[in-house]
């Protein structure tokens, strides 16, 4: 099967817009943050820095290795968010005719849930980073590419907003780990937030 980011972006478009239940809003939050950290990854790695000045190359080289991480990390989540919520609908198909089948049932959704909580509290973290790097590279980048940083940082925002949405919905139904996945996610999002008004955005 064709995986998401090697479909055309027309294609990737039209496969966010179909009825069908994946990929959904989890994974357009890795794919805003991934595109987020591109943006962010291309400043950083500009020759011109926005003084010339040693620290300036320093910073930048270092948000480029951060950033890249991330980026790598929510290309890959924008798969294995699409294959989370697939094995959470498939846990709810599972036969429920006899008490070993509702148990076998019950416990297949419950450890899908939490898997489908944890892709997106990544996606979140991971677009934290981005959002950290956007800083770095507004900051030391060339002067002529602070929208781009800018653009960037947005993305990774929109990105973080997107995922704590998914970890919300699906944490909801779950007890103790629901509860510190809720914790984590609203952590994020308030420093999330907080570097979005530093950035300007």
């Amino acid at each position: 099967m064709t995986r998401l980011l090697e479909l055309t972006a027309a294609e990737l478009l039209d496969r966010f817009a179909s009825t069908d239940p994946t990929p959904g809003g989890g994974s357009a939050a890795a794919l805003a943050g991934g595109l987020g950290a591109s943006l962010v990854a291309m400043v950083c790695g500009m020759p011109k820095t926005r003084t010339g000045a040693a620290e300036d190359r320093a910073r930048l080289d270092a948000a480029l290795a951060w950033v890249g991480e991330a980026g790598d990390r929510l290309r890959a989540l924008v798969e294995e968010d699409a294959r989370a919520y697939d094995a959470v609908m498939a846990a709810f198909r599972r036969p429920k005719a006899t008490d070993a089948e509702k148990a076998a049932r019950k416990g297949a959704i419950a450890a899908a849930l939490v898997r489908a909580t944890e892709v997106p509290l990544e996606t979140a973290e991971a677009c934290l980073v981005v959002m950290k790097a956007a800083q770095e590279a507004a900051a030391h980048g060339n002067p002529n590419a602070v929208s781009d940083a800018r653009t960037g940082g947005a993305l990774g925002l929109a990105g973080l907003i997107g995922a704590a949405e998914n970890v919300r919905i699906n944490a909801g139904s779950q007890a103790e780990s629901g509860a510190a996945a809720l914790e984590r996610v609203e952590l994020t999002l308030r420093e999330g937030r907080s570097r979005a008004a530093a950035l300007g955005i």
